[in-house]
């Protein structure tokens, strides 16, 4: 994992489930991340659940603090305020590489609609839309 990230995102170890961030234009950020051994969220060898939800979820924070950094504020607190559309079609296991994908539809005050994907290679592995409450007043 690159510390390069911890500068747009709010998480600390343990709790980062991200790499580094390979593109951001405002609406769409990439990210990648080599699943560790020792993550919070790996069982038996694999990147649960919980752990993709929150690599979709720190991909947009990532975004938001890019955005942050650029006007030289923190990078901001944000909630998951709802999930739709979950869908996990594979579990990536320990030290491969996925490529996540968030894509910024709308936003309205201080909420944000997203929608992301995950990826090994060409292959979409987990996708879901969410709202994402960004706690601007710190």
């Amino acid at each position: 994992m690159s510390d390069k990230i911890l500068a747009y995102i709010p998480q600390r170890r343990p709790f980062v489930m991200t790499g580094e961030m390979t593109f951001t234009d405002g609406r769409l950020t990439q990210t990648k991340f080599t699943i560790p051994t020792d993550n919070l969220f790996v069982t038996n060898g694999y990147f649960t659940e919980p752990g993709l939800i929150e690599n979709m979820a720190q991909t947009a924070a990532a975004c938001t603090g890019f955005q942050a950094n650029a006007e030289g504020k923190p990078a901001p607190v944000g909630y998951i305020a709802a999930l739709k559309n979950v869908t996990i079609i594979e579990l990536p296991r320990v030290n491969e590489t996925i490529t996540t994908e968030i894509i910024f539809e709308q936003s309205l005050l201080n909420f944000r609609q997203v929608k992301g994907r995950v990826m090994i290679g060409d292959k979409e592995i987990a996708s879901s839309e969410f709202k994402i409450f960004v706690n601007r007043e710190q």
